[in-house]
């Protein structure tokens, strides 16, 4: 086992963006059901397919372009100081966060089933709500992240704080499911 472990470290310093791929994998899927239990769902009641969702989009999208816009910045501003911290953590929330704000949501919508109409409503609905959130939090973490933590681990790093960044999305994207699960009920009951 030991073995196998070493191994798999030595592989992913190797290739670090598979680090990322790998935190992102489990920890997107996790926030999906720590949302689900705190909005009041049991183990009997979880969408297990939301949360397998969220472990793909983490995983395959989410970690690999956020390890090219950290590769980015650090050839942009190859110095590690407060100033550029800063200036690389204000840089991304204004170019790589809404972007990865308009791909979460739309991408998320069509895998899960929904029209390119309804994904690019999705966008209009939640974008700006979500990153207006997200600017109070993300530059903050980026700089400690830029300043203090290696390359290699900075996309590991951004995925264990957007654990709870995660669960925040999940409710954003649960929003609208428990409103149309609302709107139906009473539209249910003013029918009858």
């Amino acid at each position: 086992m030991a073995s196998v472990l070493s191994r798999m470290v030595a592989f992913t310093s190797k290739h670090p963006v598979i680090r990322g791929m790998i935190s992102y994998g489990a920890l997107w899927p996790t926030s999906s059901i720590i949302q689900q239990t705190i909005s009041g769902k049991s183990i009997e009641n979880y969408d297990w397919m939301q949360a397998l969702r969220f472990s793909l989009y983490g995983g395959l999208f989410t970690a690999p372009t956020l390890y090219a816009w950290i590769r980015i910045s650090s050839k942009l501003w190859p110095t590690t100081s407060l100033k550029t911290s800063i200036t690389k953590a204000i840089v991304e929330q204004m170019t790589y966060g809404p972007a990865a704000l308009i791909c979460f949501f739309f991408g998320m919508s069509i895998m899960s089933g929904k029209t390119i109409d309804e994904s690019k409503n999705e966008v209009k609905t939640k974008l700006y709500p979500t990153w207006k959130v997200g600017i109070c939090v993300w530059p903050v973490l980026q700089t400690i992240n830029f300043m203090y933590v290696k390359e290699k681990n900075r996309v590991p790093f951004v995925s264990l704080c957007s654990l709870v960044w995660c669960c925040f999305l999940a409710y954003m994207y649960e929003l609208e499911l428990t409103q149309q699960r609302n709107l139906s009920v009473t539209k249910r009951d003013v029918l009858s």
